[in-house]
C-alpha cells in the first residue's frame, strides 16, 4: 500500500496503523538521525502533499481486508515517511479517520510548523500529539536536525508552549539525544528549563539504535541516559 503501514505493536502506543501524509519523504529537517535516510532536499511549503480520499480509501480497503487486526488497534498514527503538518489535510483527514474507525489518534510530529496557529488548530482533535525537541539553541539545532533555512527554533518552542495552553489531549514530548552532541548535562538543564515551559505529560528520551542518515551517529549509554532522565525529572521515561 501506499500511505498505510504496519501495523505496529509498540510499548508506547500499543497496536497501532500508521498513515503517511506523503507518498515520499517530505520533510523540513534532514535529522542526522533519521533512519530513512537523508531527505536530500528540505520543503516547507505547505500542501495536499496526498489526497485525503485516497488515502481513506486506502484505510478502507486495509479495514475490510483485516477485520481482526482492526479489531485489536489502539490508534491510528499520521507520520510515515515525512512531516505530516506539511500536508494541508490533516485536520480533514483526523476528522474523517475518527469518523471512519472510532479509534484514538496520535500526531507523531518534528514541532517545525507549531509556530503557526493554523497548523496547531488543524491537530487540536486528535487524541495524543508526540512533539520533538532535540535541542535548545538554533547552532546545535542546525548540527543535530539540518532545518529547511525558514525554520527558525525559538518559533518551535513558542509553538509547543502555545500547543499546551490550546490541546486538551496528551502531548508526549519526545527529546532524541546523541552521544558527543546533545547529551552534555549543561545543556540537558537548559533543555529542562524549556521543558518545564511547555509541560508535556510525558518526556521520552530516545537514542539512534537503527541505522541513521549520517554515519557515526551514535546512542547515549544507558547510564547517562538515566542520569538525563533524572535532570529532566518523574515525567521522564528512557524508550
Amino acid at each position: 500500500m501506499k500511505y498505510i503501514y504496519g501495523p505496529i505493536k509498540s510499548r508506547r502506543l500499543g497496536l497501532s496503523l500508521g498513515l503517511s501524509l506523503t507518498a515520499d519523504k517530505i520533510c523540513d529537517l534532514d535529522c542526522i538521525y533519521c533512519q530513512w535516510g537523508s531527505v536530500g532536499k528540505t520543503v516547507l511549503e505547505r500542501k495536499e502533499y496526498a489526497k485525503t480520499a485516497e488515502i481513506i480509501a486506502e484505510l478502507k480497503s486495509w479495514l475490510r481486508d483485516h477485520p481482526r487486526q482492526a479489531e485489536e488497534l489502539k490508534f491510528v498514527t499520521l507520520s510515515g515517511l515525512g512531516e505530516p503538518t506539511l500536508n494541508t489535510c490533516i485536520g480533514d483527514l483526523i476528522d474523517q479517520v475518527k469518523n471512519l474507525t472510532g479509534l484514538k489518534i496520535a500526531v507523531i510530529t518534528n514541532s517545525t510548523l507549531l509556530g503557526d496557529p493554523a497548523v496547531r488548530k488543524s491537530i487540536l482533535k486528535a487524541d495524543l500529539i508526540v512533539p520533538s525537541l532535540d535541542a535548545v539553541d538554533q547552532e546545535m539545532f542546525n548540527k543535530i536536525d539540518r532545518p529547511h533555512a525558514g525554520v527558525k527554533l525559538n518559533e518551535i518552542i513558542d509553538g509547543l508552549v502555545a500547543l499546551r495552553k490550546e490541546f486538551g489531549g496528551k502531548i508526549w514530548l519526545e527529546v532524541m539525544f546523541i552521544c558527543g552532541i546533545n547529551d552534555d548535562l549543561k545543556h540537558v538543564e537548559e533543555l529542562n528549563k524549556i521543558i518545564q515551559r511547555i509541560n508535556p505529560d510525558k518526556i521520552q528520551l530516545n537514542s539512534p539504535v537503527r541505522s541513521t542518515a549520517e554515519k557515526n551517529v551514535l546512542p547515549v549509554e544507558k547510564n547517562k541516559l538515566k542520569k538525563i532522565q533524572e535532570i529532566l525529572g518523574d515525567k521522564a521515561e528512557i524508550i
